[in-house]
């Protein structure tokens, strides 16, 4: 049985890099690897999947709350990958749990665990609910060597936790943090 997969990482963590890489090695087998992305997210254009290391590539569909998805569409796929999961509503990821199942093909999500208040993205929920496995990206805070695991909202160059939780940008808005950074940054004092 195929399985769904939630790649999850804090802003910063390469989690597009390794999208577009596991899609090239698909490709090179001769494997067709199907991207989706969430239509809500234009940072680098409509359609296109791109990470902040260059690479990028169109997505072959822009997933919306009323998408569907079935296994007529997926007739010649060996993979389904997506990336920016934590958008997808919650009953699109059941689609994708049902694709995996059903379809037997596997799907790699990629996405944030939480929003930059802490909070669990309802597509991330719904993924930590579903996944089969569950795998953590890494990197590493933007202000010490320890791991990050939170989004810092930077406005104006100061951290904040105002505005709306959807609020699209790459590292000129948001900073992966580890646990006392984020805290302090957001106290603005320096971890003890």
């Amino acid at each position: 049985m195929a399985k769904l997969y939630f790649r999850y990482g804090a802003v910063g963590s390469a989690k597009t890099l390794n999208l577009l890489a596991v899609a090239h090695n698909y490709e090179q087998q001769g494997k067709r690897a199907f991207l989706i992305k969430p239509k809500i997210d234009t940072r680098f254009g409509k359609t296109v999947v791109k990470s902040r290391a260059g690479l990028e590539r169109e997505a072959d569909l822009l997933a919306s709350d009323d998408t569907e998805l079935d296994c007529p569409q997926l007739e010649d796929v060996s993979c389904v990958l997506v990336d920016e999961a934590q958008f997808l509503s919650p009953a699109f990821v059941d689609q994708l749990r049902r694709l995996a199942v059903v379809c037997e093909v596997p799907v790699i999500c990629y996405g944030l665990r939480t929003d930059f208040r802490t909070g669990l993205f309802p597509g991330a929920q719904r993924l930590f609910e579903l996944a089969d496995i569950i795998e953590p990206v890494k990197t590493t805070c933007a202000y010490c060597e320890r791991a990050a695991s939170f989004n810092l909202k930077l406005v104006d160059g100061k951290p904040t936790v105002a505005g709306p939780t959807l609020d699209l940008g790459t590292e000129e808005k948001y900073l992966p943090a580890c646990a006392g950074c984020y805290r302090a940054k957001l106290a603005g004092t320096r971890p003890a």
